[in-house]
């Protein structure tokens, strides 16, 4: 491990080159930000502030870091999960003059250590992913929260975190919310997401997918992603989903209603006040509303149903 106090603690300086070159391949193939890079790097609009960031450290991460650094800022970084950071790229960085704390595999103790460092100087701006940055200055170093302009959460659920916070009075500082940019949501949920959950498959179990029943369980961006990936390398993709528009959505994408890749079966709907066994479990289609998907017997009272009729008993059916 290599450590200099207040500048960085990585694996290994000797992976600098290494790393180099992967963040040179990233910047050749994000041109927008090497657009802003030689854009700003002429103002400076950075200059005297302070950047405390939390996300992954890969070579794409990286670019966005000398990119702040370009336009005056200084950095302080740490990785957001300890298994995603890259030891090459980290090492690179520090031999570029980025103080930044990150190896791969930290315990928990070390990861929050490396948290916290990013924080030994005020920063004037956080960037986080999952929230752990913005939650130790809420925590740990209250104080600083005066010093802070503001700051962004990428996560769906560090951003209803941060609204939680927002809604009882107790978050200290502006958040922007970067998951609610069409930007994240419409391209990076769907396309990003949906490759890397599929790389992330094929790395941990080298499985051949063609061929093989493949579930997706929902059908919202992320999950949208996943299935035209899966469908895509020849996978039999079986979408389940609770919310009608959404499984209407995956239908008219082509996914089918059951493995077989049939079309709606035949069903029974309701008599006489009861819900009947026979009847279609799967969640219903906007037209559907109404009519019988149950899974037991059961009488259908007002205000209640029977265990295993309502959304999370579609669920688990």
């Amino acid at each position: 491990m290599d450590y200099k106090e207040g500048a960085y603690k990585v694996r290994d300086l000797g992976l600098a080159e290494a790393g180099r070159k992967r963040i040179e391949w990233a910047e050749s193939r994000m041109p927008v930000l090497m657009h802003l890079r030689e854009r700003y790097s002429k103002t400076q609009p950075f200059k005297g502030y302070k950047i405390a960031g939390c996300l992954h450290v890969t070579k794409e991460t990286a670019v966005l870091i000398e990119t702040f650094k370009a336009c005056g800022a200084e950095v302080a970084w740490s990785g957001c999960n300890p298994l995603s950071t890259q030891d090459d790229i980290a090492a690179a960085l520090a031999v570029a003059g980025v103080e930044i704390y990150a190896w791969h595999g930290q315990t928990v103790e070390e990861f929050y250590w490396s948290i916290e460092r990013t924080l030994d100087k005020p920063p004037h701006l956080t960037l986080d992913d999952g929230a752990d940055l913005i939650f130790t200055v809420h925590h740990k170093r209250p104080d600083l929260a005066q010093h802070i302009i503001g700051g962004s959460e990428e996560t769906t659920t560090g951003v209803k975190r941060l609204r939680a916070m927002a809604a009882d009075g107790k978050l200290l500082y502006p958040v922007f919310a970067v998951n609610d940019a069409e930007t994240k949501w419409d391209f990076d949920n769907v396309y990003g997401t949906g490759q890397s959950t599929i790389d992330g498959i094929l790395r941990a179990t080298s499985v051949l997918l063609a061929g093989k029943n493949f579930v997706v369980a929902g059908y919202g961006h992320c999950g949208r992603g996943v299935a035209m990936r899966a469908r895509g390398m020849g996978a039999n993709v079986i979408v389940t989903e609770v919310k009608p528009t959404a499984a209407l959505k995956a239908v008219l994408d082509g996914f089918p209603r059951d493995a077989h890749g049939r079309g709606r079966r035949d069903r029974r709907h309701l008599r006489d006040g009861h819900r009947h066994e026979g009847c279609d479990p799967r969640p219903p289609l906007p037209e559907d509303e109404g009519r019988g998907h149950c899974v037991q017997h059961g009488p259908l009272r007002r205000g209640t149903e029977p265990e295993g009729t309502g959304r999370a008993g579609r669920a688990r059916a």
